[in-house]
């Protein structure tokens, strides 16, 4: 790994949020392909710190440190990534279910998605599922992705799912589930057609979903 790269991984770990904006654009200016500095510097050092918190090395405060460097970063690559790939892989809505208000994971797995040349919609973080409902009928997704991070909130997409299949949606969308308390087992017994154990891993499982659906 380039050491501009390995520098930007360490400020996301360390949560140096000012450092990890300046690198970052570094990185840019020195041509280095955005989706890389994704991959191997601002995704791979947010999830250092996860490992480090499973760990019981970093405290809460830590998190919210690392958390706010890797957006810093990802505010100057972001908009670079719509050009990284010019195919069209499918269009995706994703959002937070209702209760639950975290979004780190999610944000990592809209700008893994998008980078793969997805067309993702944001809903953002406590998404109702009468707006989930709204969405897949006035967007057409291939997909939609819930993400839940606390497991008193995972029925909240067993109520999604159901209300997709009452207003005759079901079969129209391929439903992806995610989030820390989630299991394989929980997503079957959920309906749902795939589970992403992370930001990388949902990419894959997105791609798979599209040739099915394909």
């Amino acid at each position: 790994m380039p050491d501009l790269l390995q520098e930007l991984k360490q400020a996301v770990v360390e949560g140096e949020d000012d450092q990890a904006q300046r690198l970052s654009q570094k990185a840019l200016e020195d041509g280095l392909d955005p989706m890389t500095i994704v991959k191997q510097a601002i995704v791979a050092g947010i999830q250092e710190a996860g490992a480090l918190w499973k760990q019981n090395r970093y405290f809460q405060t830590d998190m919210i440190m690392s958390a706010e460097a890797f957006r810093a970063a990802m505010e100057v690559i972001e908009p670079r990534l719509s050009g990284t790939e010019t195919s069209n892989e499918g269009r995706c809505v994703l959002g937070t279910v209702a209760g639950d208000m975290h979004n780190l994971g999610k944000m990592m797995v809209v700008v893994m998605l998008r980078g793969a040349g997805f067309q993702v919609m944001d809903l953002g973080e406590d998404v109702s599922s009468t707006t989930f409902i709204e969405k897949v009928k006035e967007l057409k997704p291939d997909i939609l992705g819930l993400g839940c991070y606390m497991t008193t909130t995972i029925g909240e997409m067993e109520s999604v799912i159901s209300g997709l299949k009452e207003n005759g949606l079901r079969n129209r969308v391929k439903v992806m589930v995610g989030g820390v308390p989630l299991t394989q087992q929980i997503a079957d017994a959920l309906g749902a057609d795939a589970w992403g154990k992370d930001a990388l891993d949902a990419v894959d499982k997105a791609r798979k979903l599209m040739e099915v659906k394909k």
